[in-house]
């Protein structure tokens, strides 16, 4: 009795092997795309692809509660849960508003600033418009590129990887080999790459100390240096994990971490996003000899624009 029972029992198993595996097969090939190894040829993992994040650690890479806008003014009482949606958004309504977050920030979720810095984040968030380098389509650095709600492209080689984003045409490549520095610090700093098991190691450094780490006024200075550690979760996700230490912002290194997914679209590829064209007009549009963009009437609203120029270099203002 028990041996008829122990073969039942194989046969019912093989059994469902062989429809998971029937299953499997035509699922993959209903989907219409190819089946990429887990691996590459020399063993390492198959990171090659288009990949995004998924979250909205642009906005704000701490834990936020979602609010009407970037922008808001201070409403009919003095508080903060009353404040309404500022003039340069309240055209926009509900498409302005910023949704909340959990954060990616680990540990104690808290961002260590030295006193000083953090009175610079704070006056960036409450000068967005003026000073975040995404409105002027600078390169996002790193790691902003990273998550930033737009597809980056990874092309893979055994002691190169090149990483290829929408946004403002950016790209960098993280070397294996051993090379020399580059002449000049840089919006996307210097990485150099290097294997632990099937994790993929990046130390950056070389930054320039003009980017932010989101649109909430997190900040860097030159003496940014990154950790960034790309371990596989699956075929189709990654762990994206980055120590950051700049001791001329921060009192101590501190952690974010996040997944990032494969598009898994038959076409997925990388789409340019022409953002230099686009803030022309913001950017330099007190330029012209008249003003070009000066109303906006539509069926409820009338929006009218003045434009201010502060003194000194137009590259400067995103900071003062």
């Amino acid at each position: 009795m028990r041996r008829w029972f122990n073969r039942r029992m194989v046969a019912t198993a093989l059994t469902a092997a062989a429809v998971s595996a029937i299953i499997s097969v035509s699922v993959t090939r209903a989907g219409g795309q190819a089946v990429r190894p887990a691996r590459t040829a020399d063993g390492k993992p198959n990171f090659g692809g288009v990949w995004q994040a998924l979250n909205e650690a642009h906005w704000d890479l701490q834990a936020h509660e979602a609010r009407a806008g970037m922008v808001m003014q201070e409403g009919v009482y003095n508080y903060e849960y009353t404040k309404v949606p500022a003039a340069p958004v309240v055209a926009l309504g509900a498409a302005a508003g910023v949704p909340g977050s959990l954060g990616v920030v680990q540990g104690d979720s808290q961002i260590p600033y030295r006193p000083e810095a953090a009175a610079i984040k704070q006056q960036n968030g409450e000068h967005w418009i003026d000073r975040d380098p995404e409105l002027k389509c600078y390169l996002p650095g790193i790691p902003r590129a990273m998550y930033m709600p737009y597809p980056f492209a990874i092309v893979q080689g055994t002691d190169k990887i090149q990483m290829t984003f929408a946004f403002s045409n950016a790209g960098r490549v993280i070397h294996l080999n051993k090379v020399k520095g580059p002449p000049d610090d840089t919006w996307m700093g210097h990485s150099v790459g290097r294997w632990e098991g099937d994790t993929l190691v990046v130390e950056v450094t070389n930054f320039n100390g003009k980017g932010w780490f989101d649109r909430a006024g997190n900040f860097h200075s030159d003496a940014l240096r990154l950790v960034e550690r790309y371990s596989p979760i699956s075929p189709d996700a990654i762990r994206y994990e980055v120590t950051i230490d700049d001791p001329k912002v921060f009192t101590r290194p501190w952690t974010i971490a996040m997944p990032l997914y494969r598009r898994l679209e038959p076409n997925a590829t990388v789409l340019d996003y022409p953002c230099i064209e686009f803030s022309e007009e913001f950017m330099y549009g007190h330029l012209r000899n008249e003003q070009l963009v000066k109303r906006w009437e539509g069926e409820t609203m009338i929006v009218d624009i003045t434009r201010k120029v502060p003194p000194g270099d137009v590259r400067d203002w995103y900071r003062r």
